[in-house]
C-alpha cells in the first residue's frame, strides 16, 4: 500500500510534467525541505480529521442508542408521563398518555397542560409551575385527565422539577397512575382479606366447638363419679327406709319385745342405724362436689380461678378413693397411707378430681382382675407434698406413653373414662 504522502507527490509530479513547467520548478535543496515539512503537517491535519470523524460517528451512535433506549422505556411505561416547561406547556408525552387522551404526542406539544385535564383538575394543573418554583412536594394527588371519550380518568399524580445541564429549573415531569388499577388491586386485596377473615372465623368456630366438646366430655366425666356415688347411697337409703318402715309397723301392731327383737335382727336394723350417718355424710359430700363442679364452670365462663386454701391432703385422697371404690361394680382393695393428716396449701378441688380420675382409671383397668389392688401413698418431700397412685394392672402400652397427659386422651370406648395412668400428682 502506498503511503498518502508518496501518492500525493507522484500525482503532483505528473501534473507538472503535463504542464511543461518542470524546468521552471526546479527545487533547490532548502526549498525541498520546506515542502516536505508542509506535506508532513498536511498529513497530520488529515489524520486528526479522520480521528475526529470517527469520534463524531461513535458519539452519534451512542446518542442514537440512548435516544432509542429512552423511547423504548417511555413506550413501555404503563403510567402516564407528561413533560412540561415552566409555562405549563406540554413538551412531550409517552404512549400511555396518548392512549388515555386519544391524541398523538406531536399534536399535544406546546399545548397548555390544563387542556388535557378534566374540569375539576385544571386548577391543579395551573398551579404546578408555581409549586415547582417553591420546591413544593406533589405526591399521590388525585387528579383527572379528560379521556378520549370525554369521561374523566382519575390518576394518582406525582410531580417533580426538571433541570437542564446547568442546573436551571426548566420545567417539570408529571407521572400519573390510573386509580382504577389501584382500586382493582385494593378490591382484590380486600376480597382476599374478607375471605381470610371468614376462614379465620370458621377456624375459631371450629376450635370453639372442639373446645366445647372437650369441656362437655370433661364435665360429664367429673360429674359421673359424684352423681353415681349419690345414686348408690340413695338406693341404699331407700332399702334402709323400707326396712325401718317394716320395723315401725311391727311395733305399731303391738308385737311384744321378743318378736320385735327377732324382726330387728332379721331386718338388720342395728347395722342400718350404724350405716345411716356415713351414708348421709357421703351423699352430702357427693352433692357438694357436684355443686363445686358447677361453680368451677361458672368461674370458667367468667375467667375466674379457684383460690388456694389449706386442707388435709390425706382426708381429700381418702374421700376421693372412697367415692370411686364405693360406686365400682368390682370392689378393688384400696389402701391409703399414711393415716395421719398432712396439711397442705393448694387447690383442694383440683387435687380431689385428679385422685378421682386416677383411681377410676385404675378401677376400669382392674375390673376383670380377681385380686384388684390400688395403693395410694401420700407424703412430703421438702416443701412439696405428693400423692402416688399405683395398681397391679397390666400397665400402659409403650405407644400410649407419650399421650397420657393429653386432655381427654382415651383408649376406652365412648362412655367410659380415660385410659389407665400411673403418675405423681
Amino acid at each position: 500500500m502506498t503511503a498518502p504522502g508518496k501518492h500525493r507527490n507522484h500525482h503532483s509530479a505528473r501534473l507538472i510534467d503535463r504542464a511543461g513547467v518542470a524546468h521552471a520548478l526546479v527545487i533547490s535543496p532548502p526549498s525541498e525541505e520546506a515542502w516536505i515539512e508542509v506535506i508532513h503537517r498536511m498529513d497530520a491535519v488529515y489524520a486528526d480529521l479522520v480521528r475526529n470523524q470517527l469520534e463524531v460517528e461513535e458519539k452519534n451512535a451512542a446518542l442514537e442508542e440512548a435516544q432509542q433506549f429512552i423511547v423504548s422505556v417511555l413506550a413501555a411505561m404503563t403510567d402516564v408521563l407528561v413533560v412540561c416547561d415552566m409555562d405549563g406547556r406540554i413538551v412531550r408525552v409517552n404512549a400511555a398518555a396518548e392512549r388515555i387522551l386519544g391524541i398523538a404526542g406531536a399534536a399535544l406539544e406546546r399545548r397548555p397542560l390544563r387542556a388535557v385535564f378534566a374540569d375539576g383538575s385544571r386548577d391543579f394543573a395551573d398551579r404546578l409551575p408555581a409549586r415547582m418554583i417553591g420546591d413544593d412536594i406533589v405526591e399521590d394527588v388525585e387528579a383527572a385527565l379528560e379521556g378520549r371519550d370525554g369521561a374523566p380518568v382519575l390518576l394518582s399524580v406525582n410531580c417533580a422539577a426538571r433541570y437542564d445541564h446547568a442546573g436551571r429549573l426548566v420545567g417539570f415531569v408529571l407521572i400519573g397512575r390510573p386509580v382504577g388499577e389501584l382500586r382493582r388491586a385494593f378490591e382484590a386485596l380486600d376480597q382476599a382479606h374478607r375471605k381470610l377473615t371468614r376462614t379465620q372465623q370458621q377456624l375459631i368456630s371450629a376450635e370453639k366447638m372442639a373446645a366445647l366438646g372437650q369441656l362437655v366430655a370433661g364435665v360429664a366425666h367429673e360429674l359421673n363419679n359424684p352423681i353415681s356415688f349419690v345414686f348408690g347411697n340413695l338406693h341404699a337409703l331407700k332399702r334402709y327406709g323400707e326396712r325401718i318402715t317394716a320395723y315401725c309397723r311391727a311395733a305399731e301392731e303391738g308385737c311384744d319385745a321378743a318378736e320385735l327383737a327377732a324382726i330387728r335382727d332379721k331386718l338388720g336394723i342395728k347395722r342400718i342405724v350404724d350405716d345411716i350417718a356415713p351414708l348421709v355424710e357421703g351423699t352430702l359430700e357427693g352433692a357438694e362436689r357436684v355443686s363445686e363442679i358447677v361453680q368451677d364452670l361458672r368461674r370458667f365462663s367468667s375467667s375466674q380461678k379457684e383460690r388456694a386454701e389449706t386442707f388435709n391432703l390425706v382426708r381429700v385422697v381418702q374421700t376421693a378413693a372412697h367415692w370411686v371404690a364405693k360406686s365400682a361394680r368390682t370392689k378393688p382393695g384400696v389402701k391409703v397411707t399414711p393415716k395421719d393428716a398432712i396439711e397442705v396449701r393448694g387447690l383442694r378441688r383440683a387435687v380431689h378430681q385428679i385422685i378421682v380420675n386416677l383411681v377410676q382409671n385404675a378401677v376400669d383397668v382392674l375390673h376383670a382382675s380377681p385380686k384388684a389392688r390400688i395403693d395410694i401413698t401420700c407424703g412430703v418431700d421438702g416443701d412439696t407434698a405428693f400423692v402416688r397412685v399405683a395398681d397391679n394392672g397390666p400397665g400402659i402400652r409403650p405407644e400410649h406413653l407419650s399421650r397420657v397427659f393429653e386432655p381427654f386422651f382415651t383408649t376406652k370406648p365412648v362412655g367410659e373414662v380415660v385410659a389407665h395412668i400411673e403418675a405423681e400428682a
